[in-house]
């Protein structure tokens, strides 16, 4: 089996720990300019991952913006913007979905095995869809993707997504943006829910940086040994050009 390729979670919170409001319209967190780091970090990218509940309820395209990233992406060989992937479990997805609809690179929905031709049946030829036994285990999807030439994987959520990482002890870093707002309302989606994580009690997960980014704050978490190797061989704060491998 290939090595798991790295993976860094990437979410922005409220001061009290929430994703979004509970109801419409969509809460923004971010600012431009931590906008434009995100786009530097998918840059660095091979594949990008969300939720499907993330597709439904953001509809996000998922693409490099910055013309100079997609530029030095492709001058190395890379398509403009990374694959993406998303996991499901009911296969509701629509795909006339941002998510499938733009960009000419690959998509992959990972569900279980029992789901998958309904859903091939649903999608068409919008995306390639992989069933991965009786329930998909975070684990088992991100060998997957080793097997398949993916080697650095971007996680962007939701609270699902981010909870299972984190739960299994799969992320090597961790980058959370905390906004000068509270929601003030249980009924809103939280970043992580409920789960017996690694970092409890005594054991602590490093913080490797801290960066105020216009009114938001950038914490940069180191969560595996493969941390320190990764974080000196690219360029701080992912400012520079992709570093990504070539997919087959």
């Amino acid at each position: 089996m290939s090595e798991l390729p790295y993976v860094t979670l990437s979410s922005a919170t409220s001061l009290d720990g929430y994703l979004d409001t509970a109801d419409p319209p969509r809460l923004t967190l971010s600012n431009k300019e931590d906008s434009d780091r995100v786009d530097g970090v998918r840059a660095h990218s091979d594949a990008i991952l969300v939720g499907a509940r993330t597709v439904r309820r953001d509809n996000p395209r998922l693409l490099v913006r910055s013309p100079a990233h997609r530029t030095r992406r492709e001058a190395a060989g890379l398509p403009h913007s990374p694959w993406k992937v998303t996991v499901t479990t009911t296969g509701d997805l629509d795909p006339r979905a941002a998510f499938f609809t733009t960009g000419e690179i690959p998509k992959l929905v990972y569900c279980p095995t029992s789901a998958a031709a309904r859903i091939r049946q649903n999608l068409g030829d919008s995306a390639l869809v992989v069933g991965l036994g009786a329930e998909v285990e975070m684990r088992e999807l991100v060998a997957d993707l080793a097997d398949r030439g993916i080697r650095e994987l971007m996680v962007e959520g939701g609270a699902t997504v981010h909870t299972q990482f984190l739960a299994a002890n799969l992320a090597d870093e961790l980058h959370l943006v905390v906004a000068p707002l509270f929601v003030g309302d249980s009924r809103a989606p939280r970043f992580v829910g409920d789960a017996a994580f690694p970092w409890a009690g005594d054991r602590r997960a490093t913080l490797a940086d801290v960066r105020q980014i216009g009114d938001v704050v950038l914490m940069r978490y180191a969560l595996s040994t493969r941390f320190a190797a990764h974080d000196a061989a690219h360029t701080p704060w992912h400012s520079g050009p992709p570093v990504g491998i070539g997919i087959p």
